[in-house]
Order: C-alpha cells, then structure tokens, then sequence
C-alpha cells in the first residue's frame, strides 16, 4: 500500500497539536482526522480515535505493525517539514 497524496492542516496556538493530516493510499483508500502531535518534543502521529465511556481512547484506524507505522510516518513528516 502506498501513499499517493498527504494533504497538511498546519496548527497555530496549540501547545502539542502540530497539524491535521489526510492520507490517501493507493488512490483508493482516504484517511482523515490524523493528528501530528508533539510529545516529550518528538513530533508523532496520532490516529483518528474516539474516546470512549470508560474515559480510554480506542482508535478507528491503525497501523497493524511498525514497519507500516514507520513508513507512514516517514512519509507525512517528510511533507509536513516541506511544507
């Protein structure tokens, strides 16, 4: 799977939120509502979640492994930096 387009919200005033982020894979599959967030000053994805009664976060999307989860976040800070 591949990442065809990244499209970059940039986030003024928020202390650890960077941007918003959608993801299109393989000019089929779109993903909205990724977050680029800063934490212990390392900038990092988080997905789209919702939280639940238990007052957890469970997420709508994921990555099933690192190898993914590390391309994917290769690829959106690579654009978020040129950007």
């Amino acid at each position: 799977m591949d990442v065809t387009d990244v499209k970059i919200v940039k986030v003024n005033g928020q202390p650890f939120l960077k941007a918003y982020v959608t993801v299109t894979f393989d000019d089929e599959l779109v993903v909205h509502n990724i977050r680029l967030v800063e934490v212990d000053g390392k900038i990092m994805l988080s997905m789209p979640n919702k939280k639940l009664k238990e007052g957890v976060y469970k997420d709508y999307v994921h990555p099933t492994n690192n190898e993914f989860r590390d391309k994917l976040t290769e690829e959106v800070l690579s654009r978020y930096y040129n950007s």
